[in-house]
């Protein structure tokens, strides 16, 4: 498995696209998509809602277990992924296409988050 070079990581396994017009894209990673197991239900946050980095903003539940989603930037959430909370599965089958969760205006410059090689080392995928 290998992790787009252009987006940035957080430690809890969200991945973040460049922004375009200061609106990034955020998804989970194929690692934690496969940690997870088969995605069952996504709760995300809604439009308009601020989000704050680190936080807790949305839930995944899969087989196996709930999980929290988190916020790897501060802003508000401009767009969320319709074709995921129909179709939890394509968080499993396109994390960093079509299984994308949320659109969020940022707030700032994204802190502490890792490159694609940092966040392979991190999480030894």
């Amino acid at each position: 498995m290998s992790n787009p070079q252009q987006l940035r990581y957080s430690k809890e396994h969200e991945w973040l696209s460049p922004a375009e017009d200061g609106v990034s894209t955020v998804g989970i990673t194929e690692h934690a998509a496969n940690a997870l197991g088969d995605v069952v239900f996504v709760q995300l946050p809604e439009v308009g809602s601020a989000v704050t980095a680190g936080e807790t903003c949305g839930e995944l539940e899969s087989t196996k277990s709930v999980s929290d989603l988190y916020s790897p930037v501060t802003g508000e959430v401009t767009e969320v992924n319709e074709d995921v909370v129909s179709d939890p599965a394509l968080v499993n089958s396109a994390p960093f296409e079509g299984g994308w969760l949320f659109k969020v205006r940022l707030a700032g410059e994204p802190e502490d988050l890792l490159t694609a090689d940092e966040y392979t080392e991190f999480s030894g995928s």
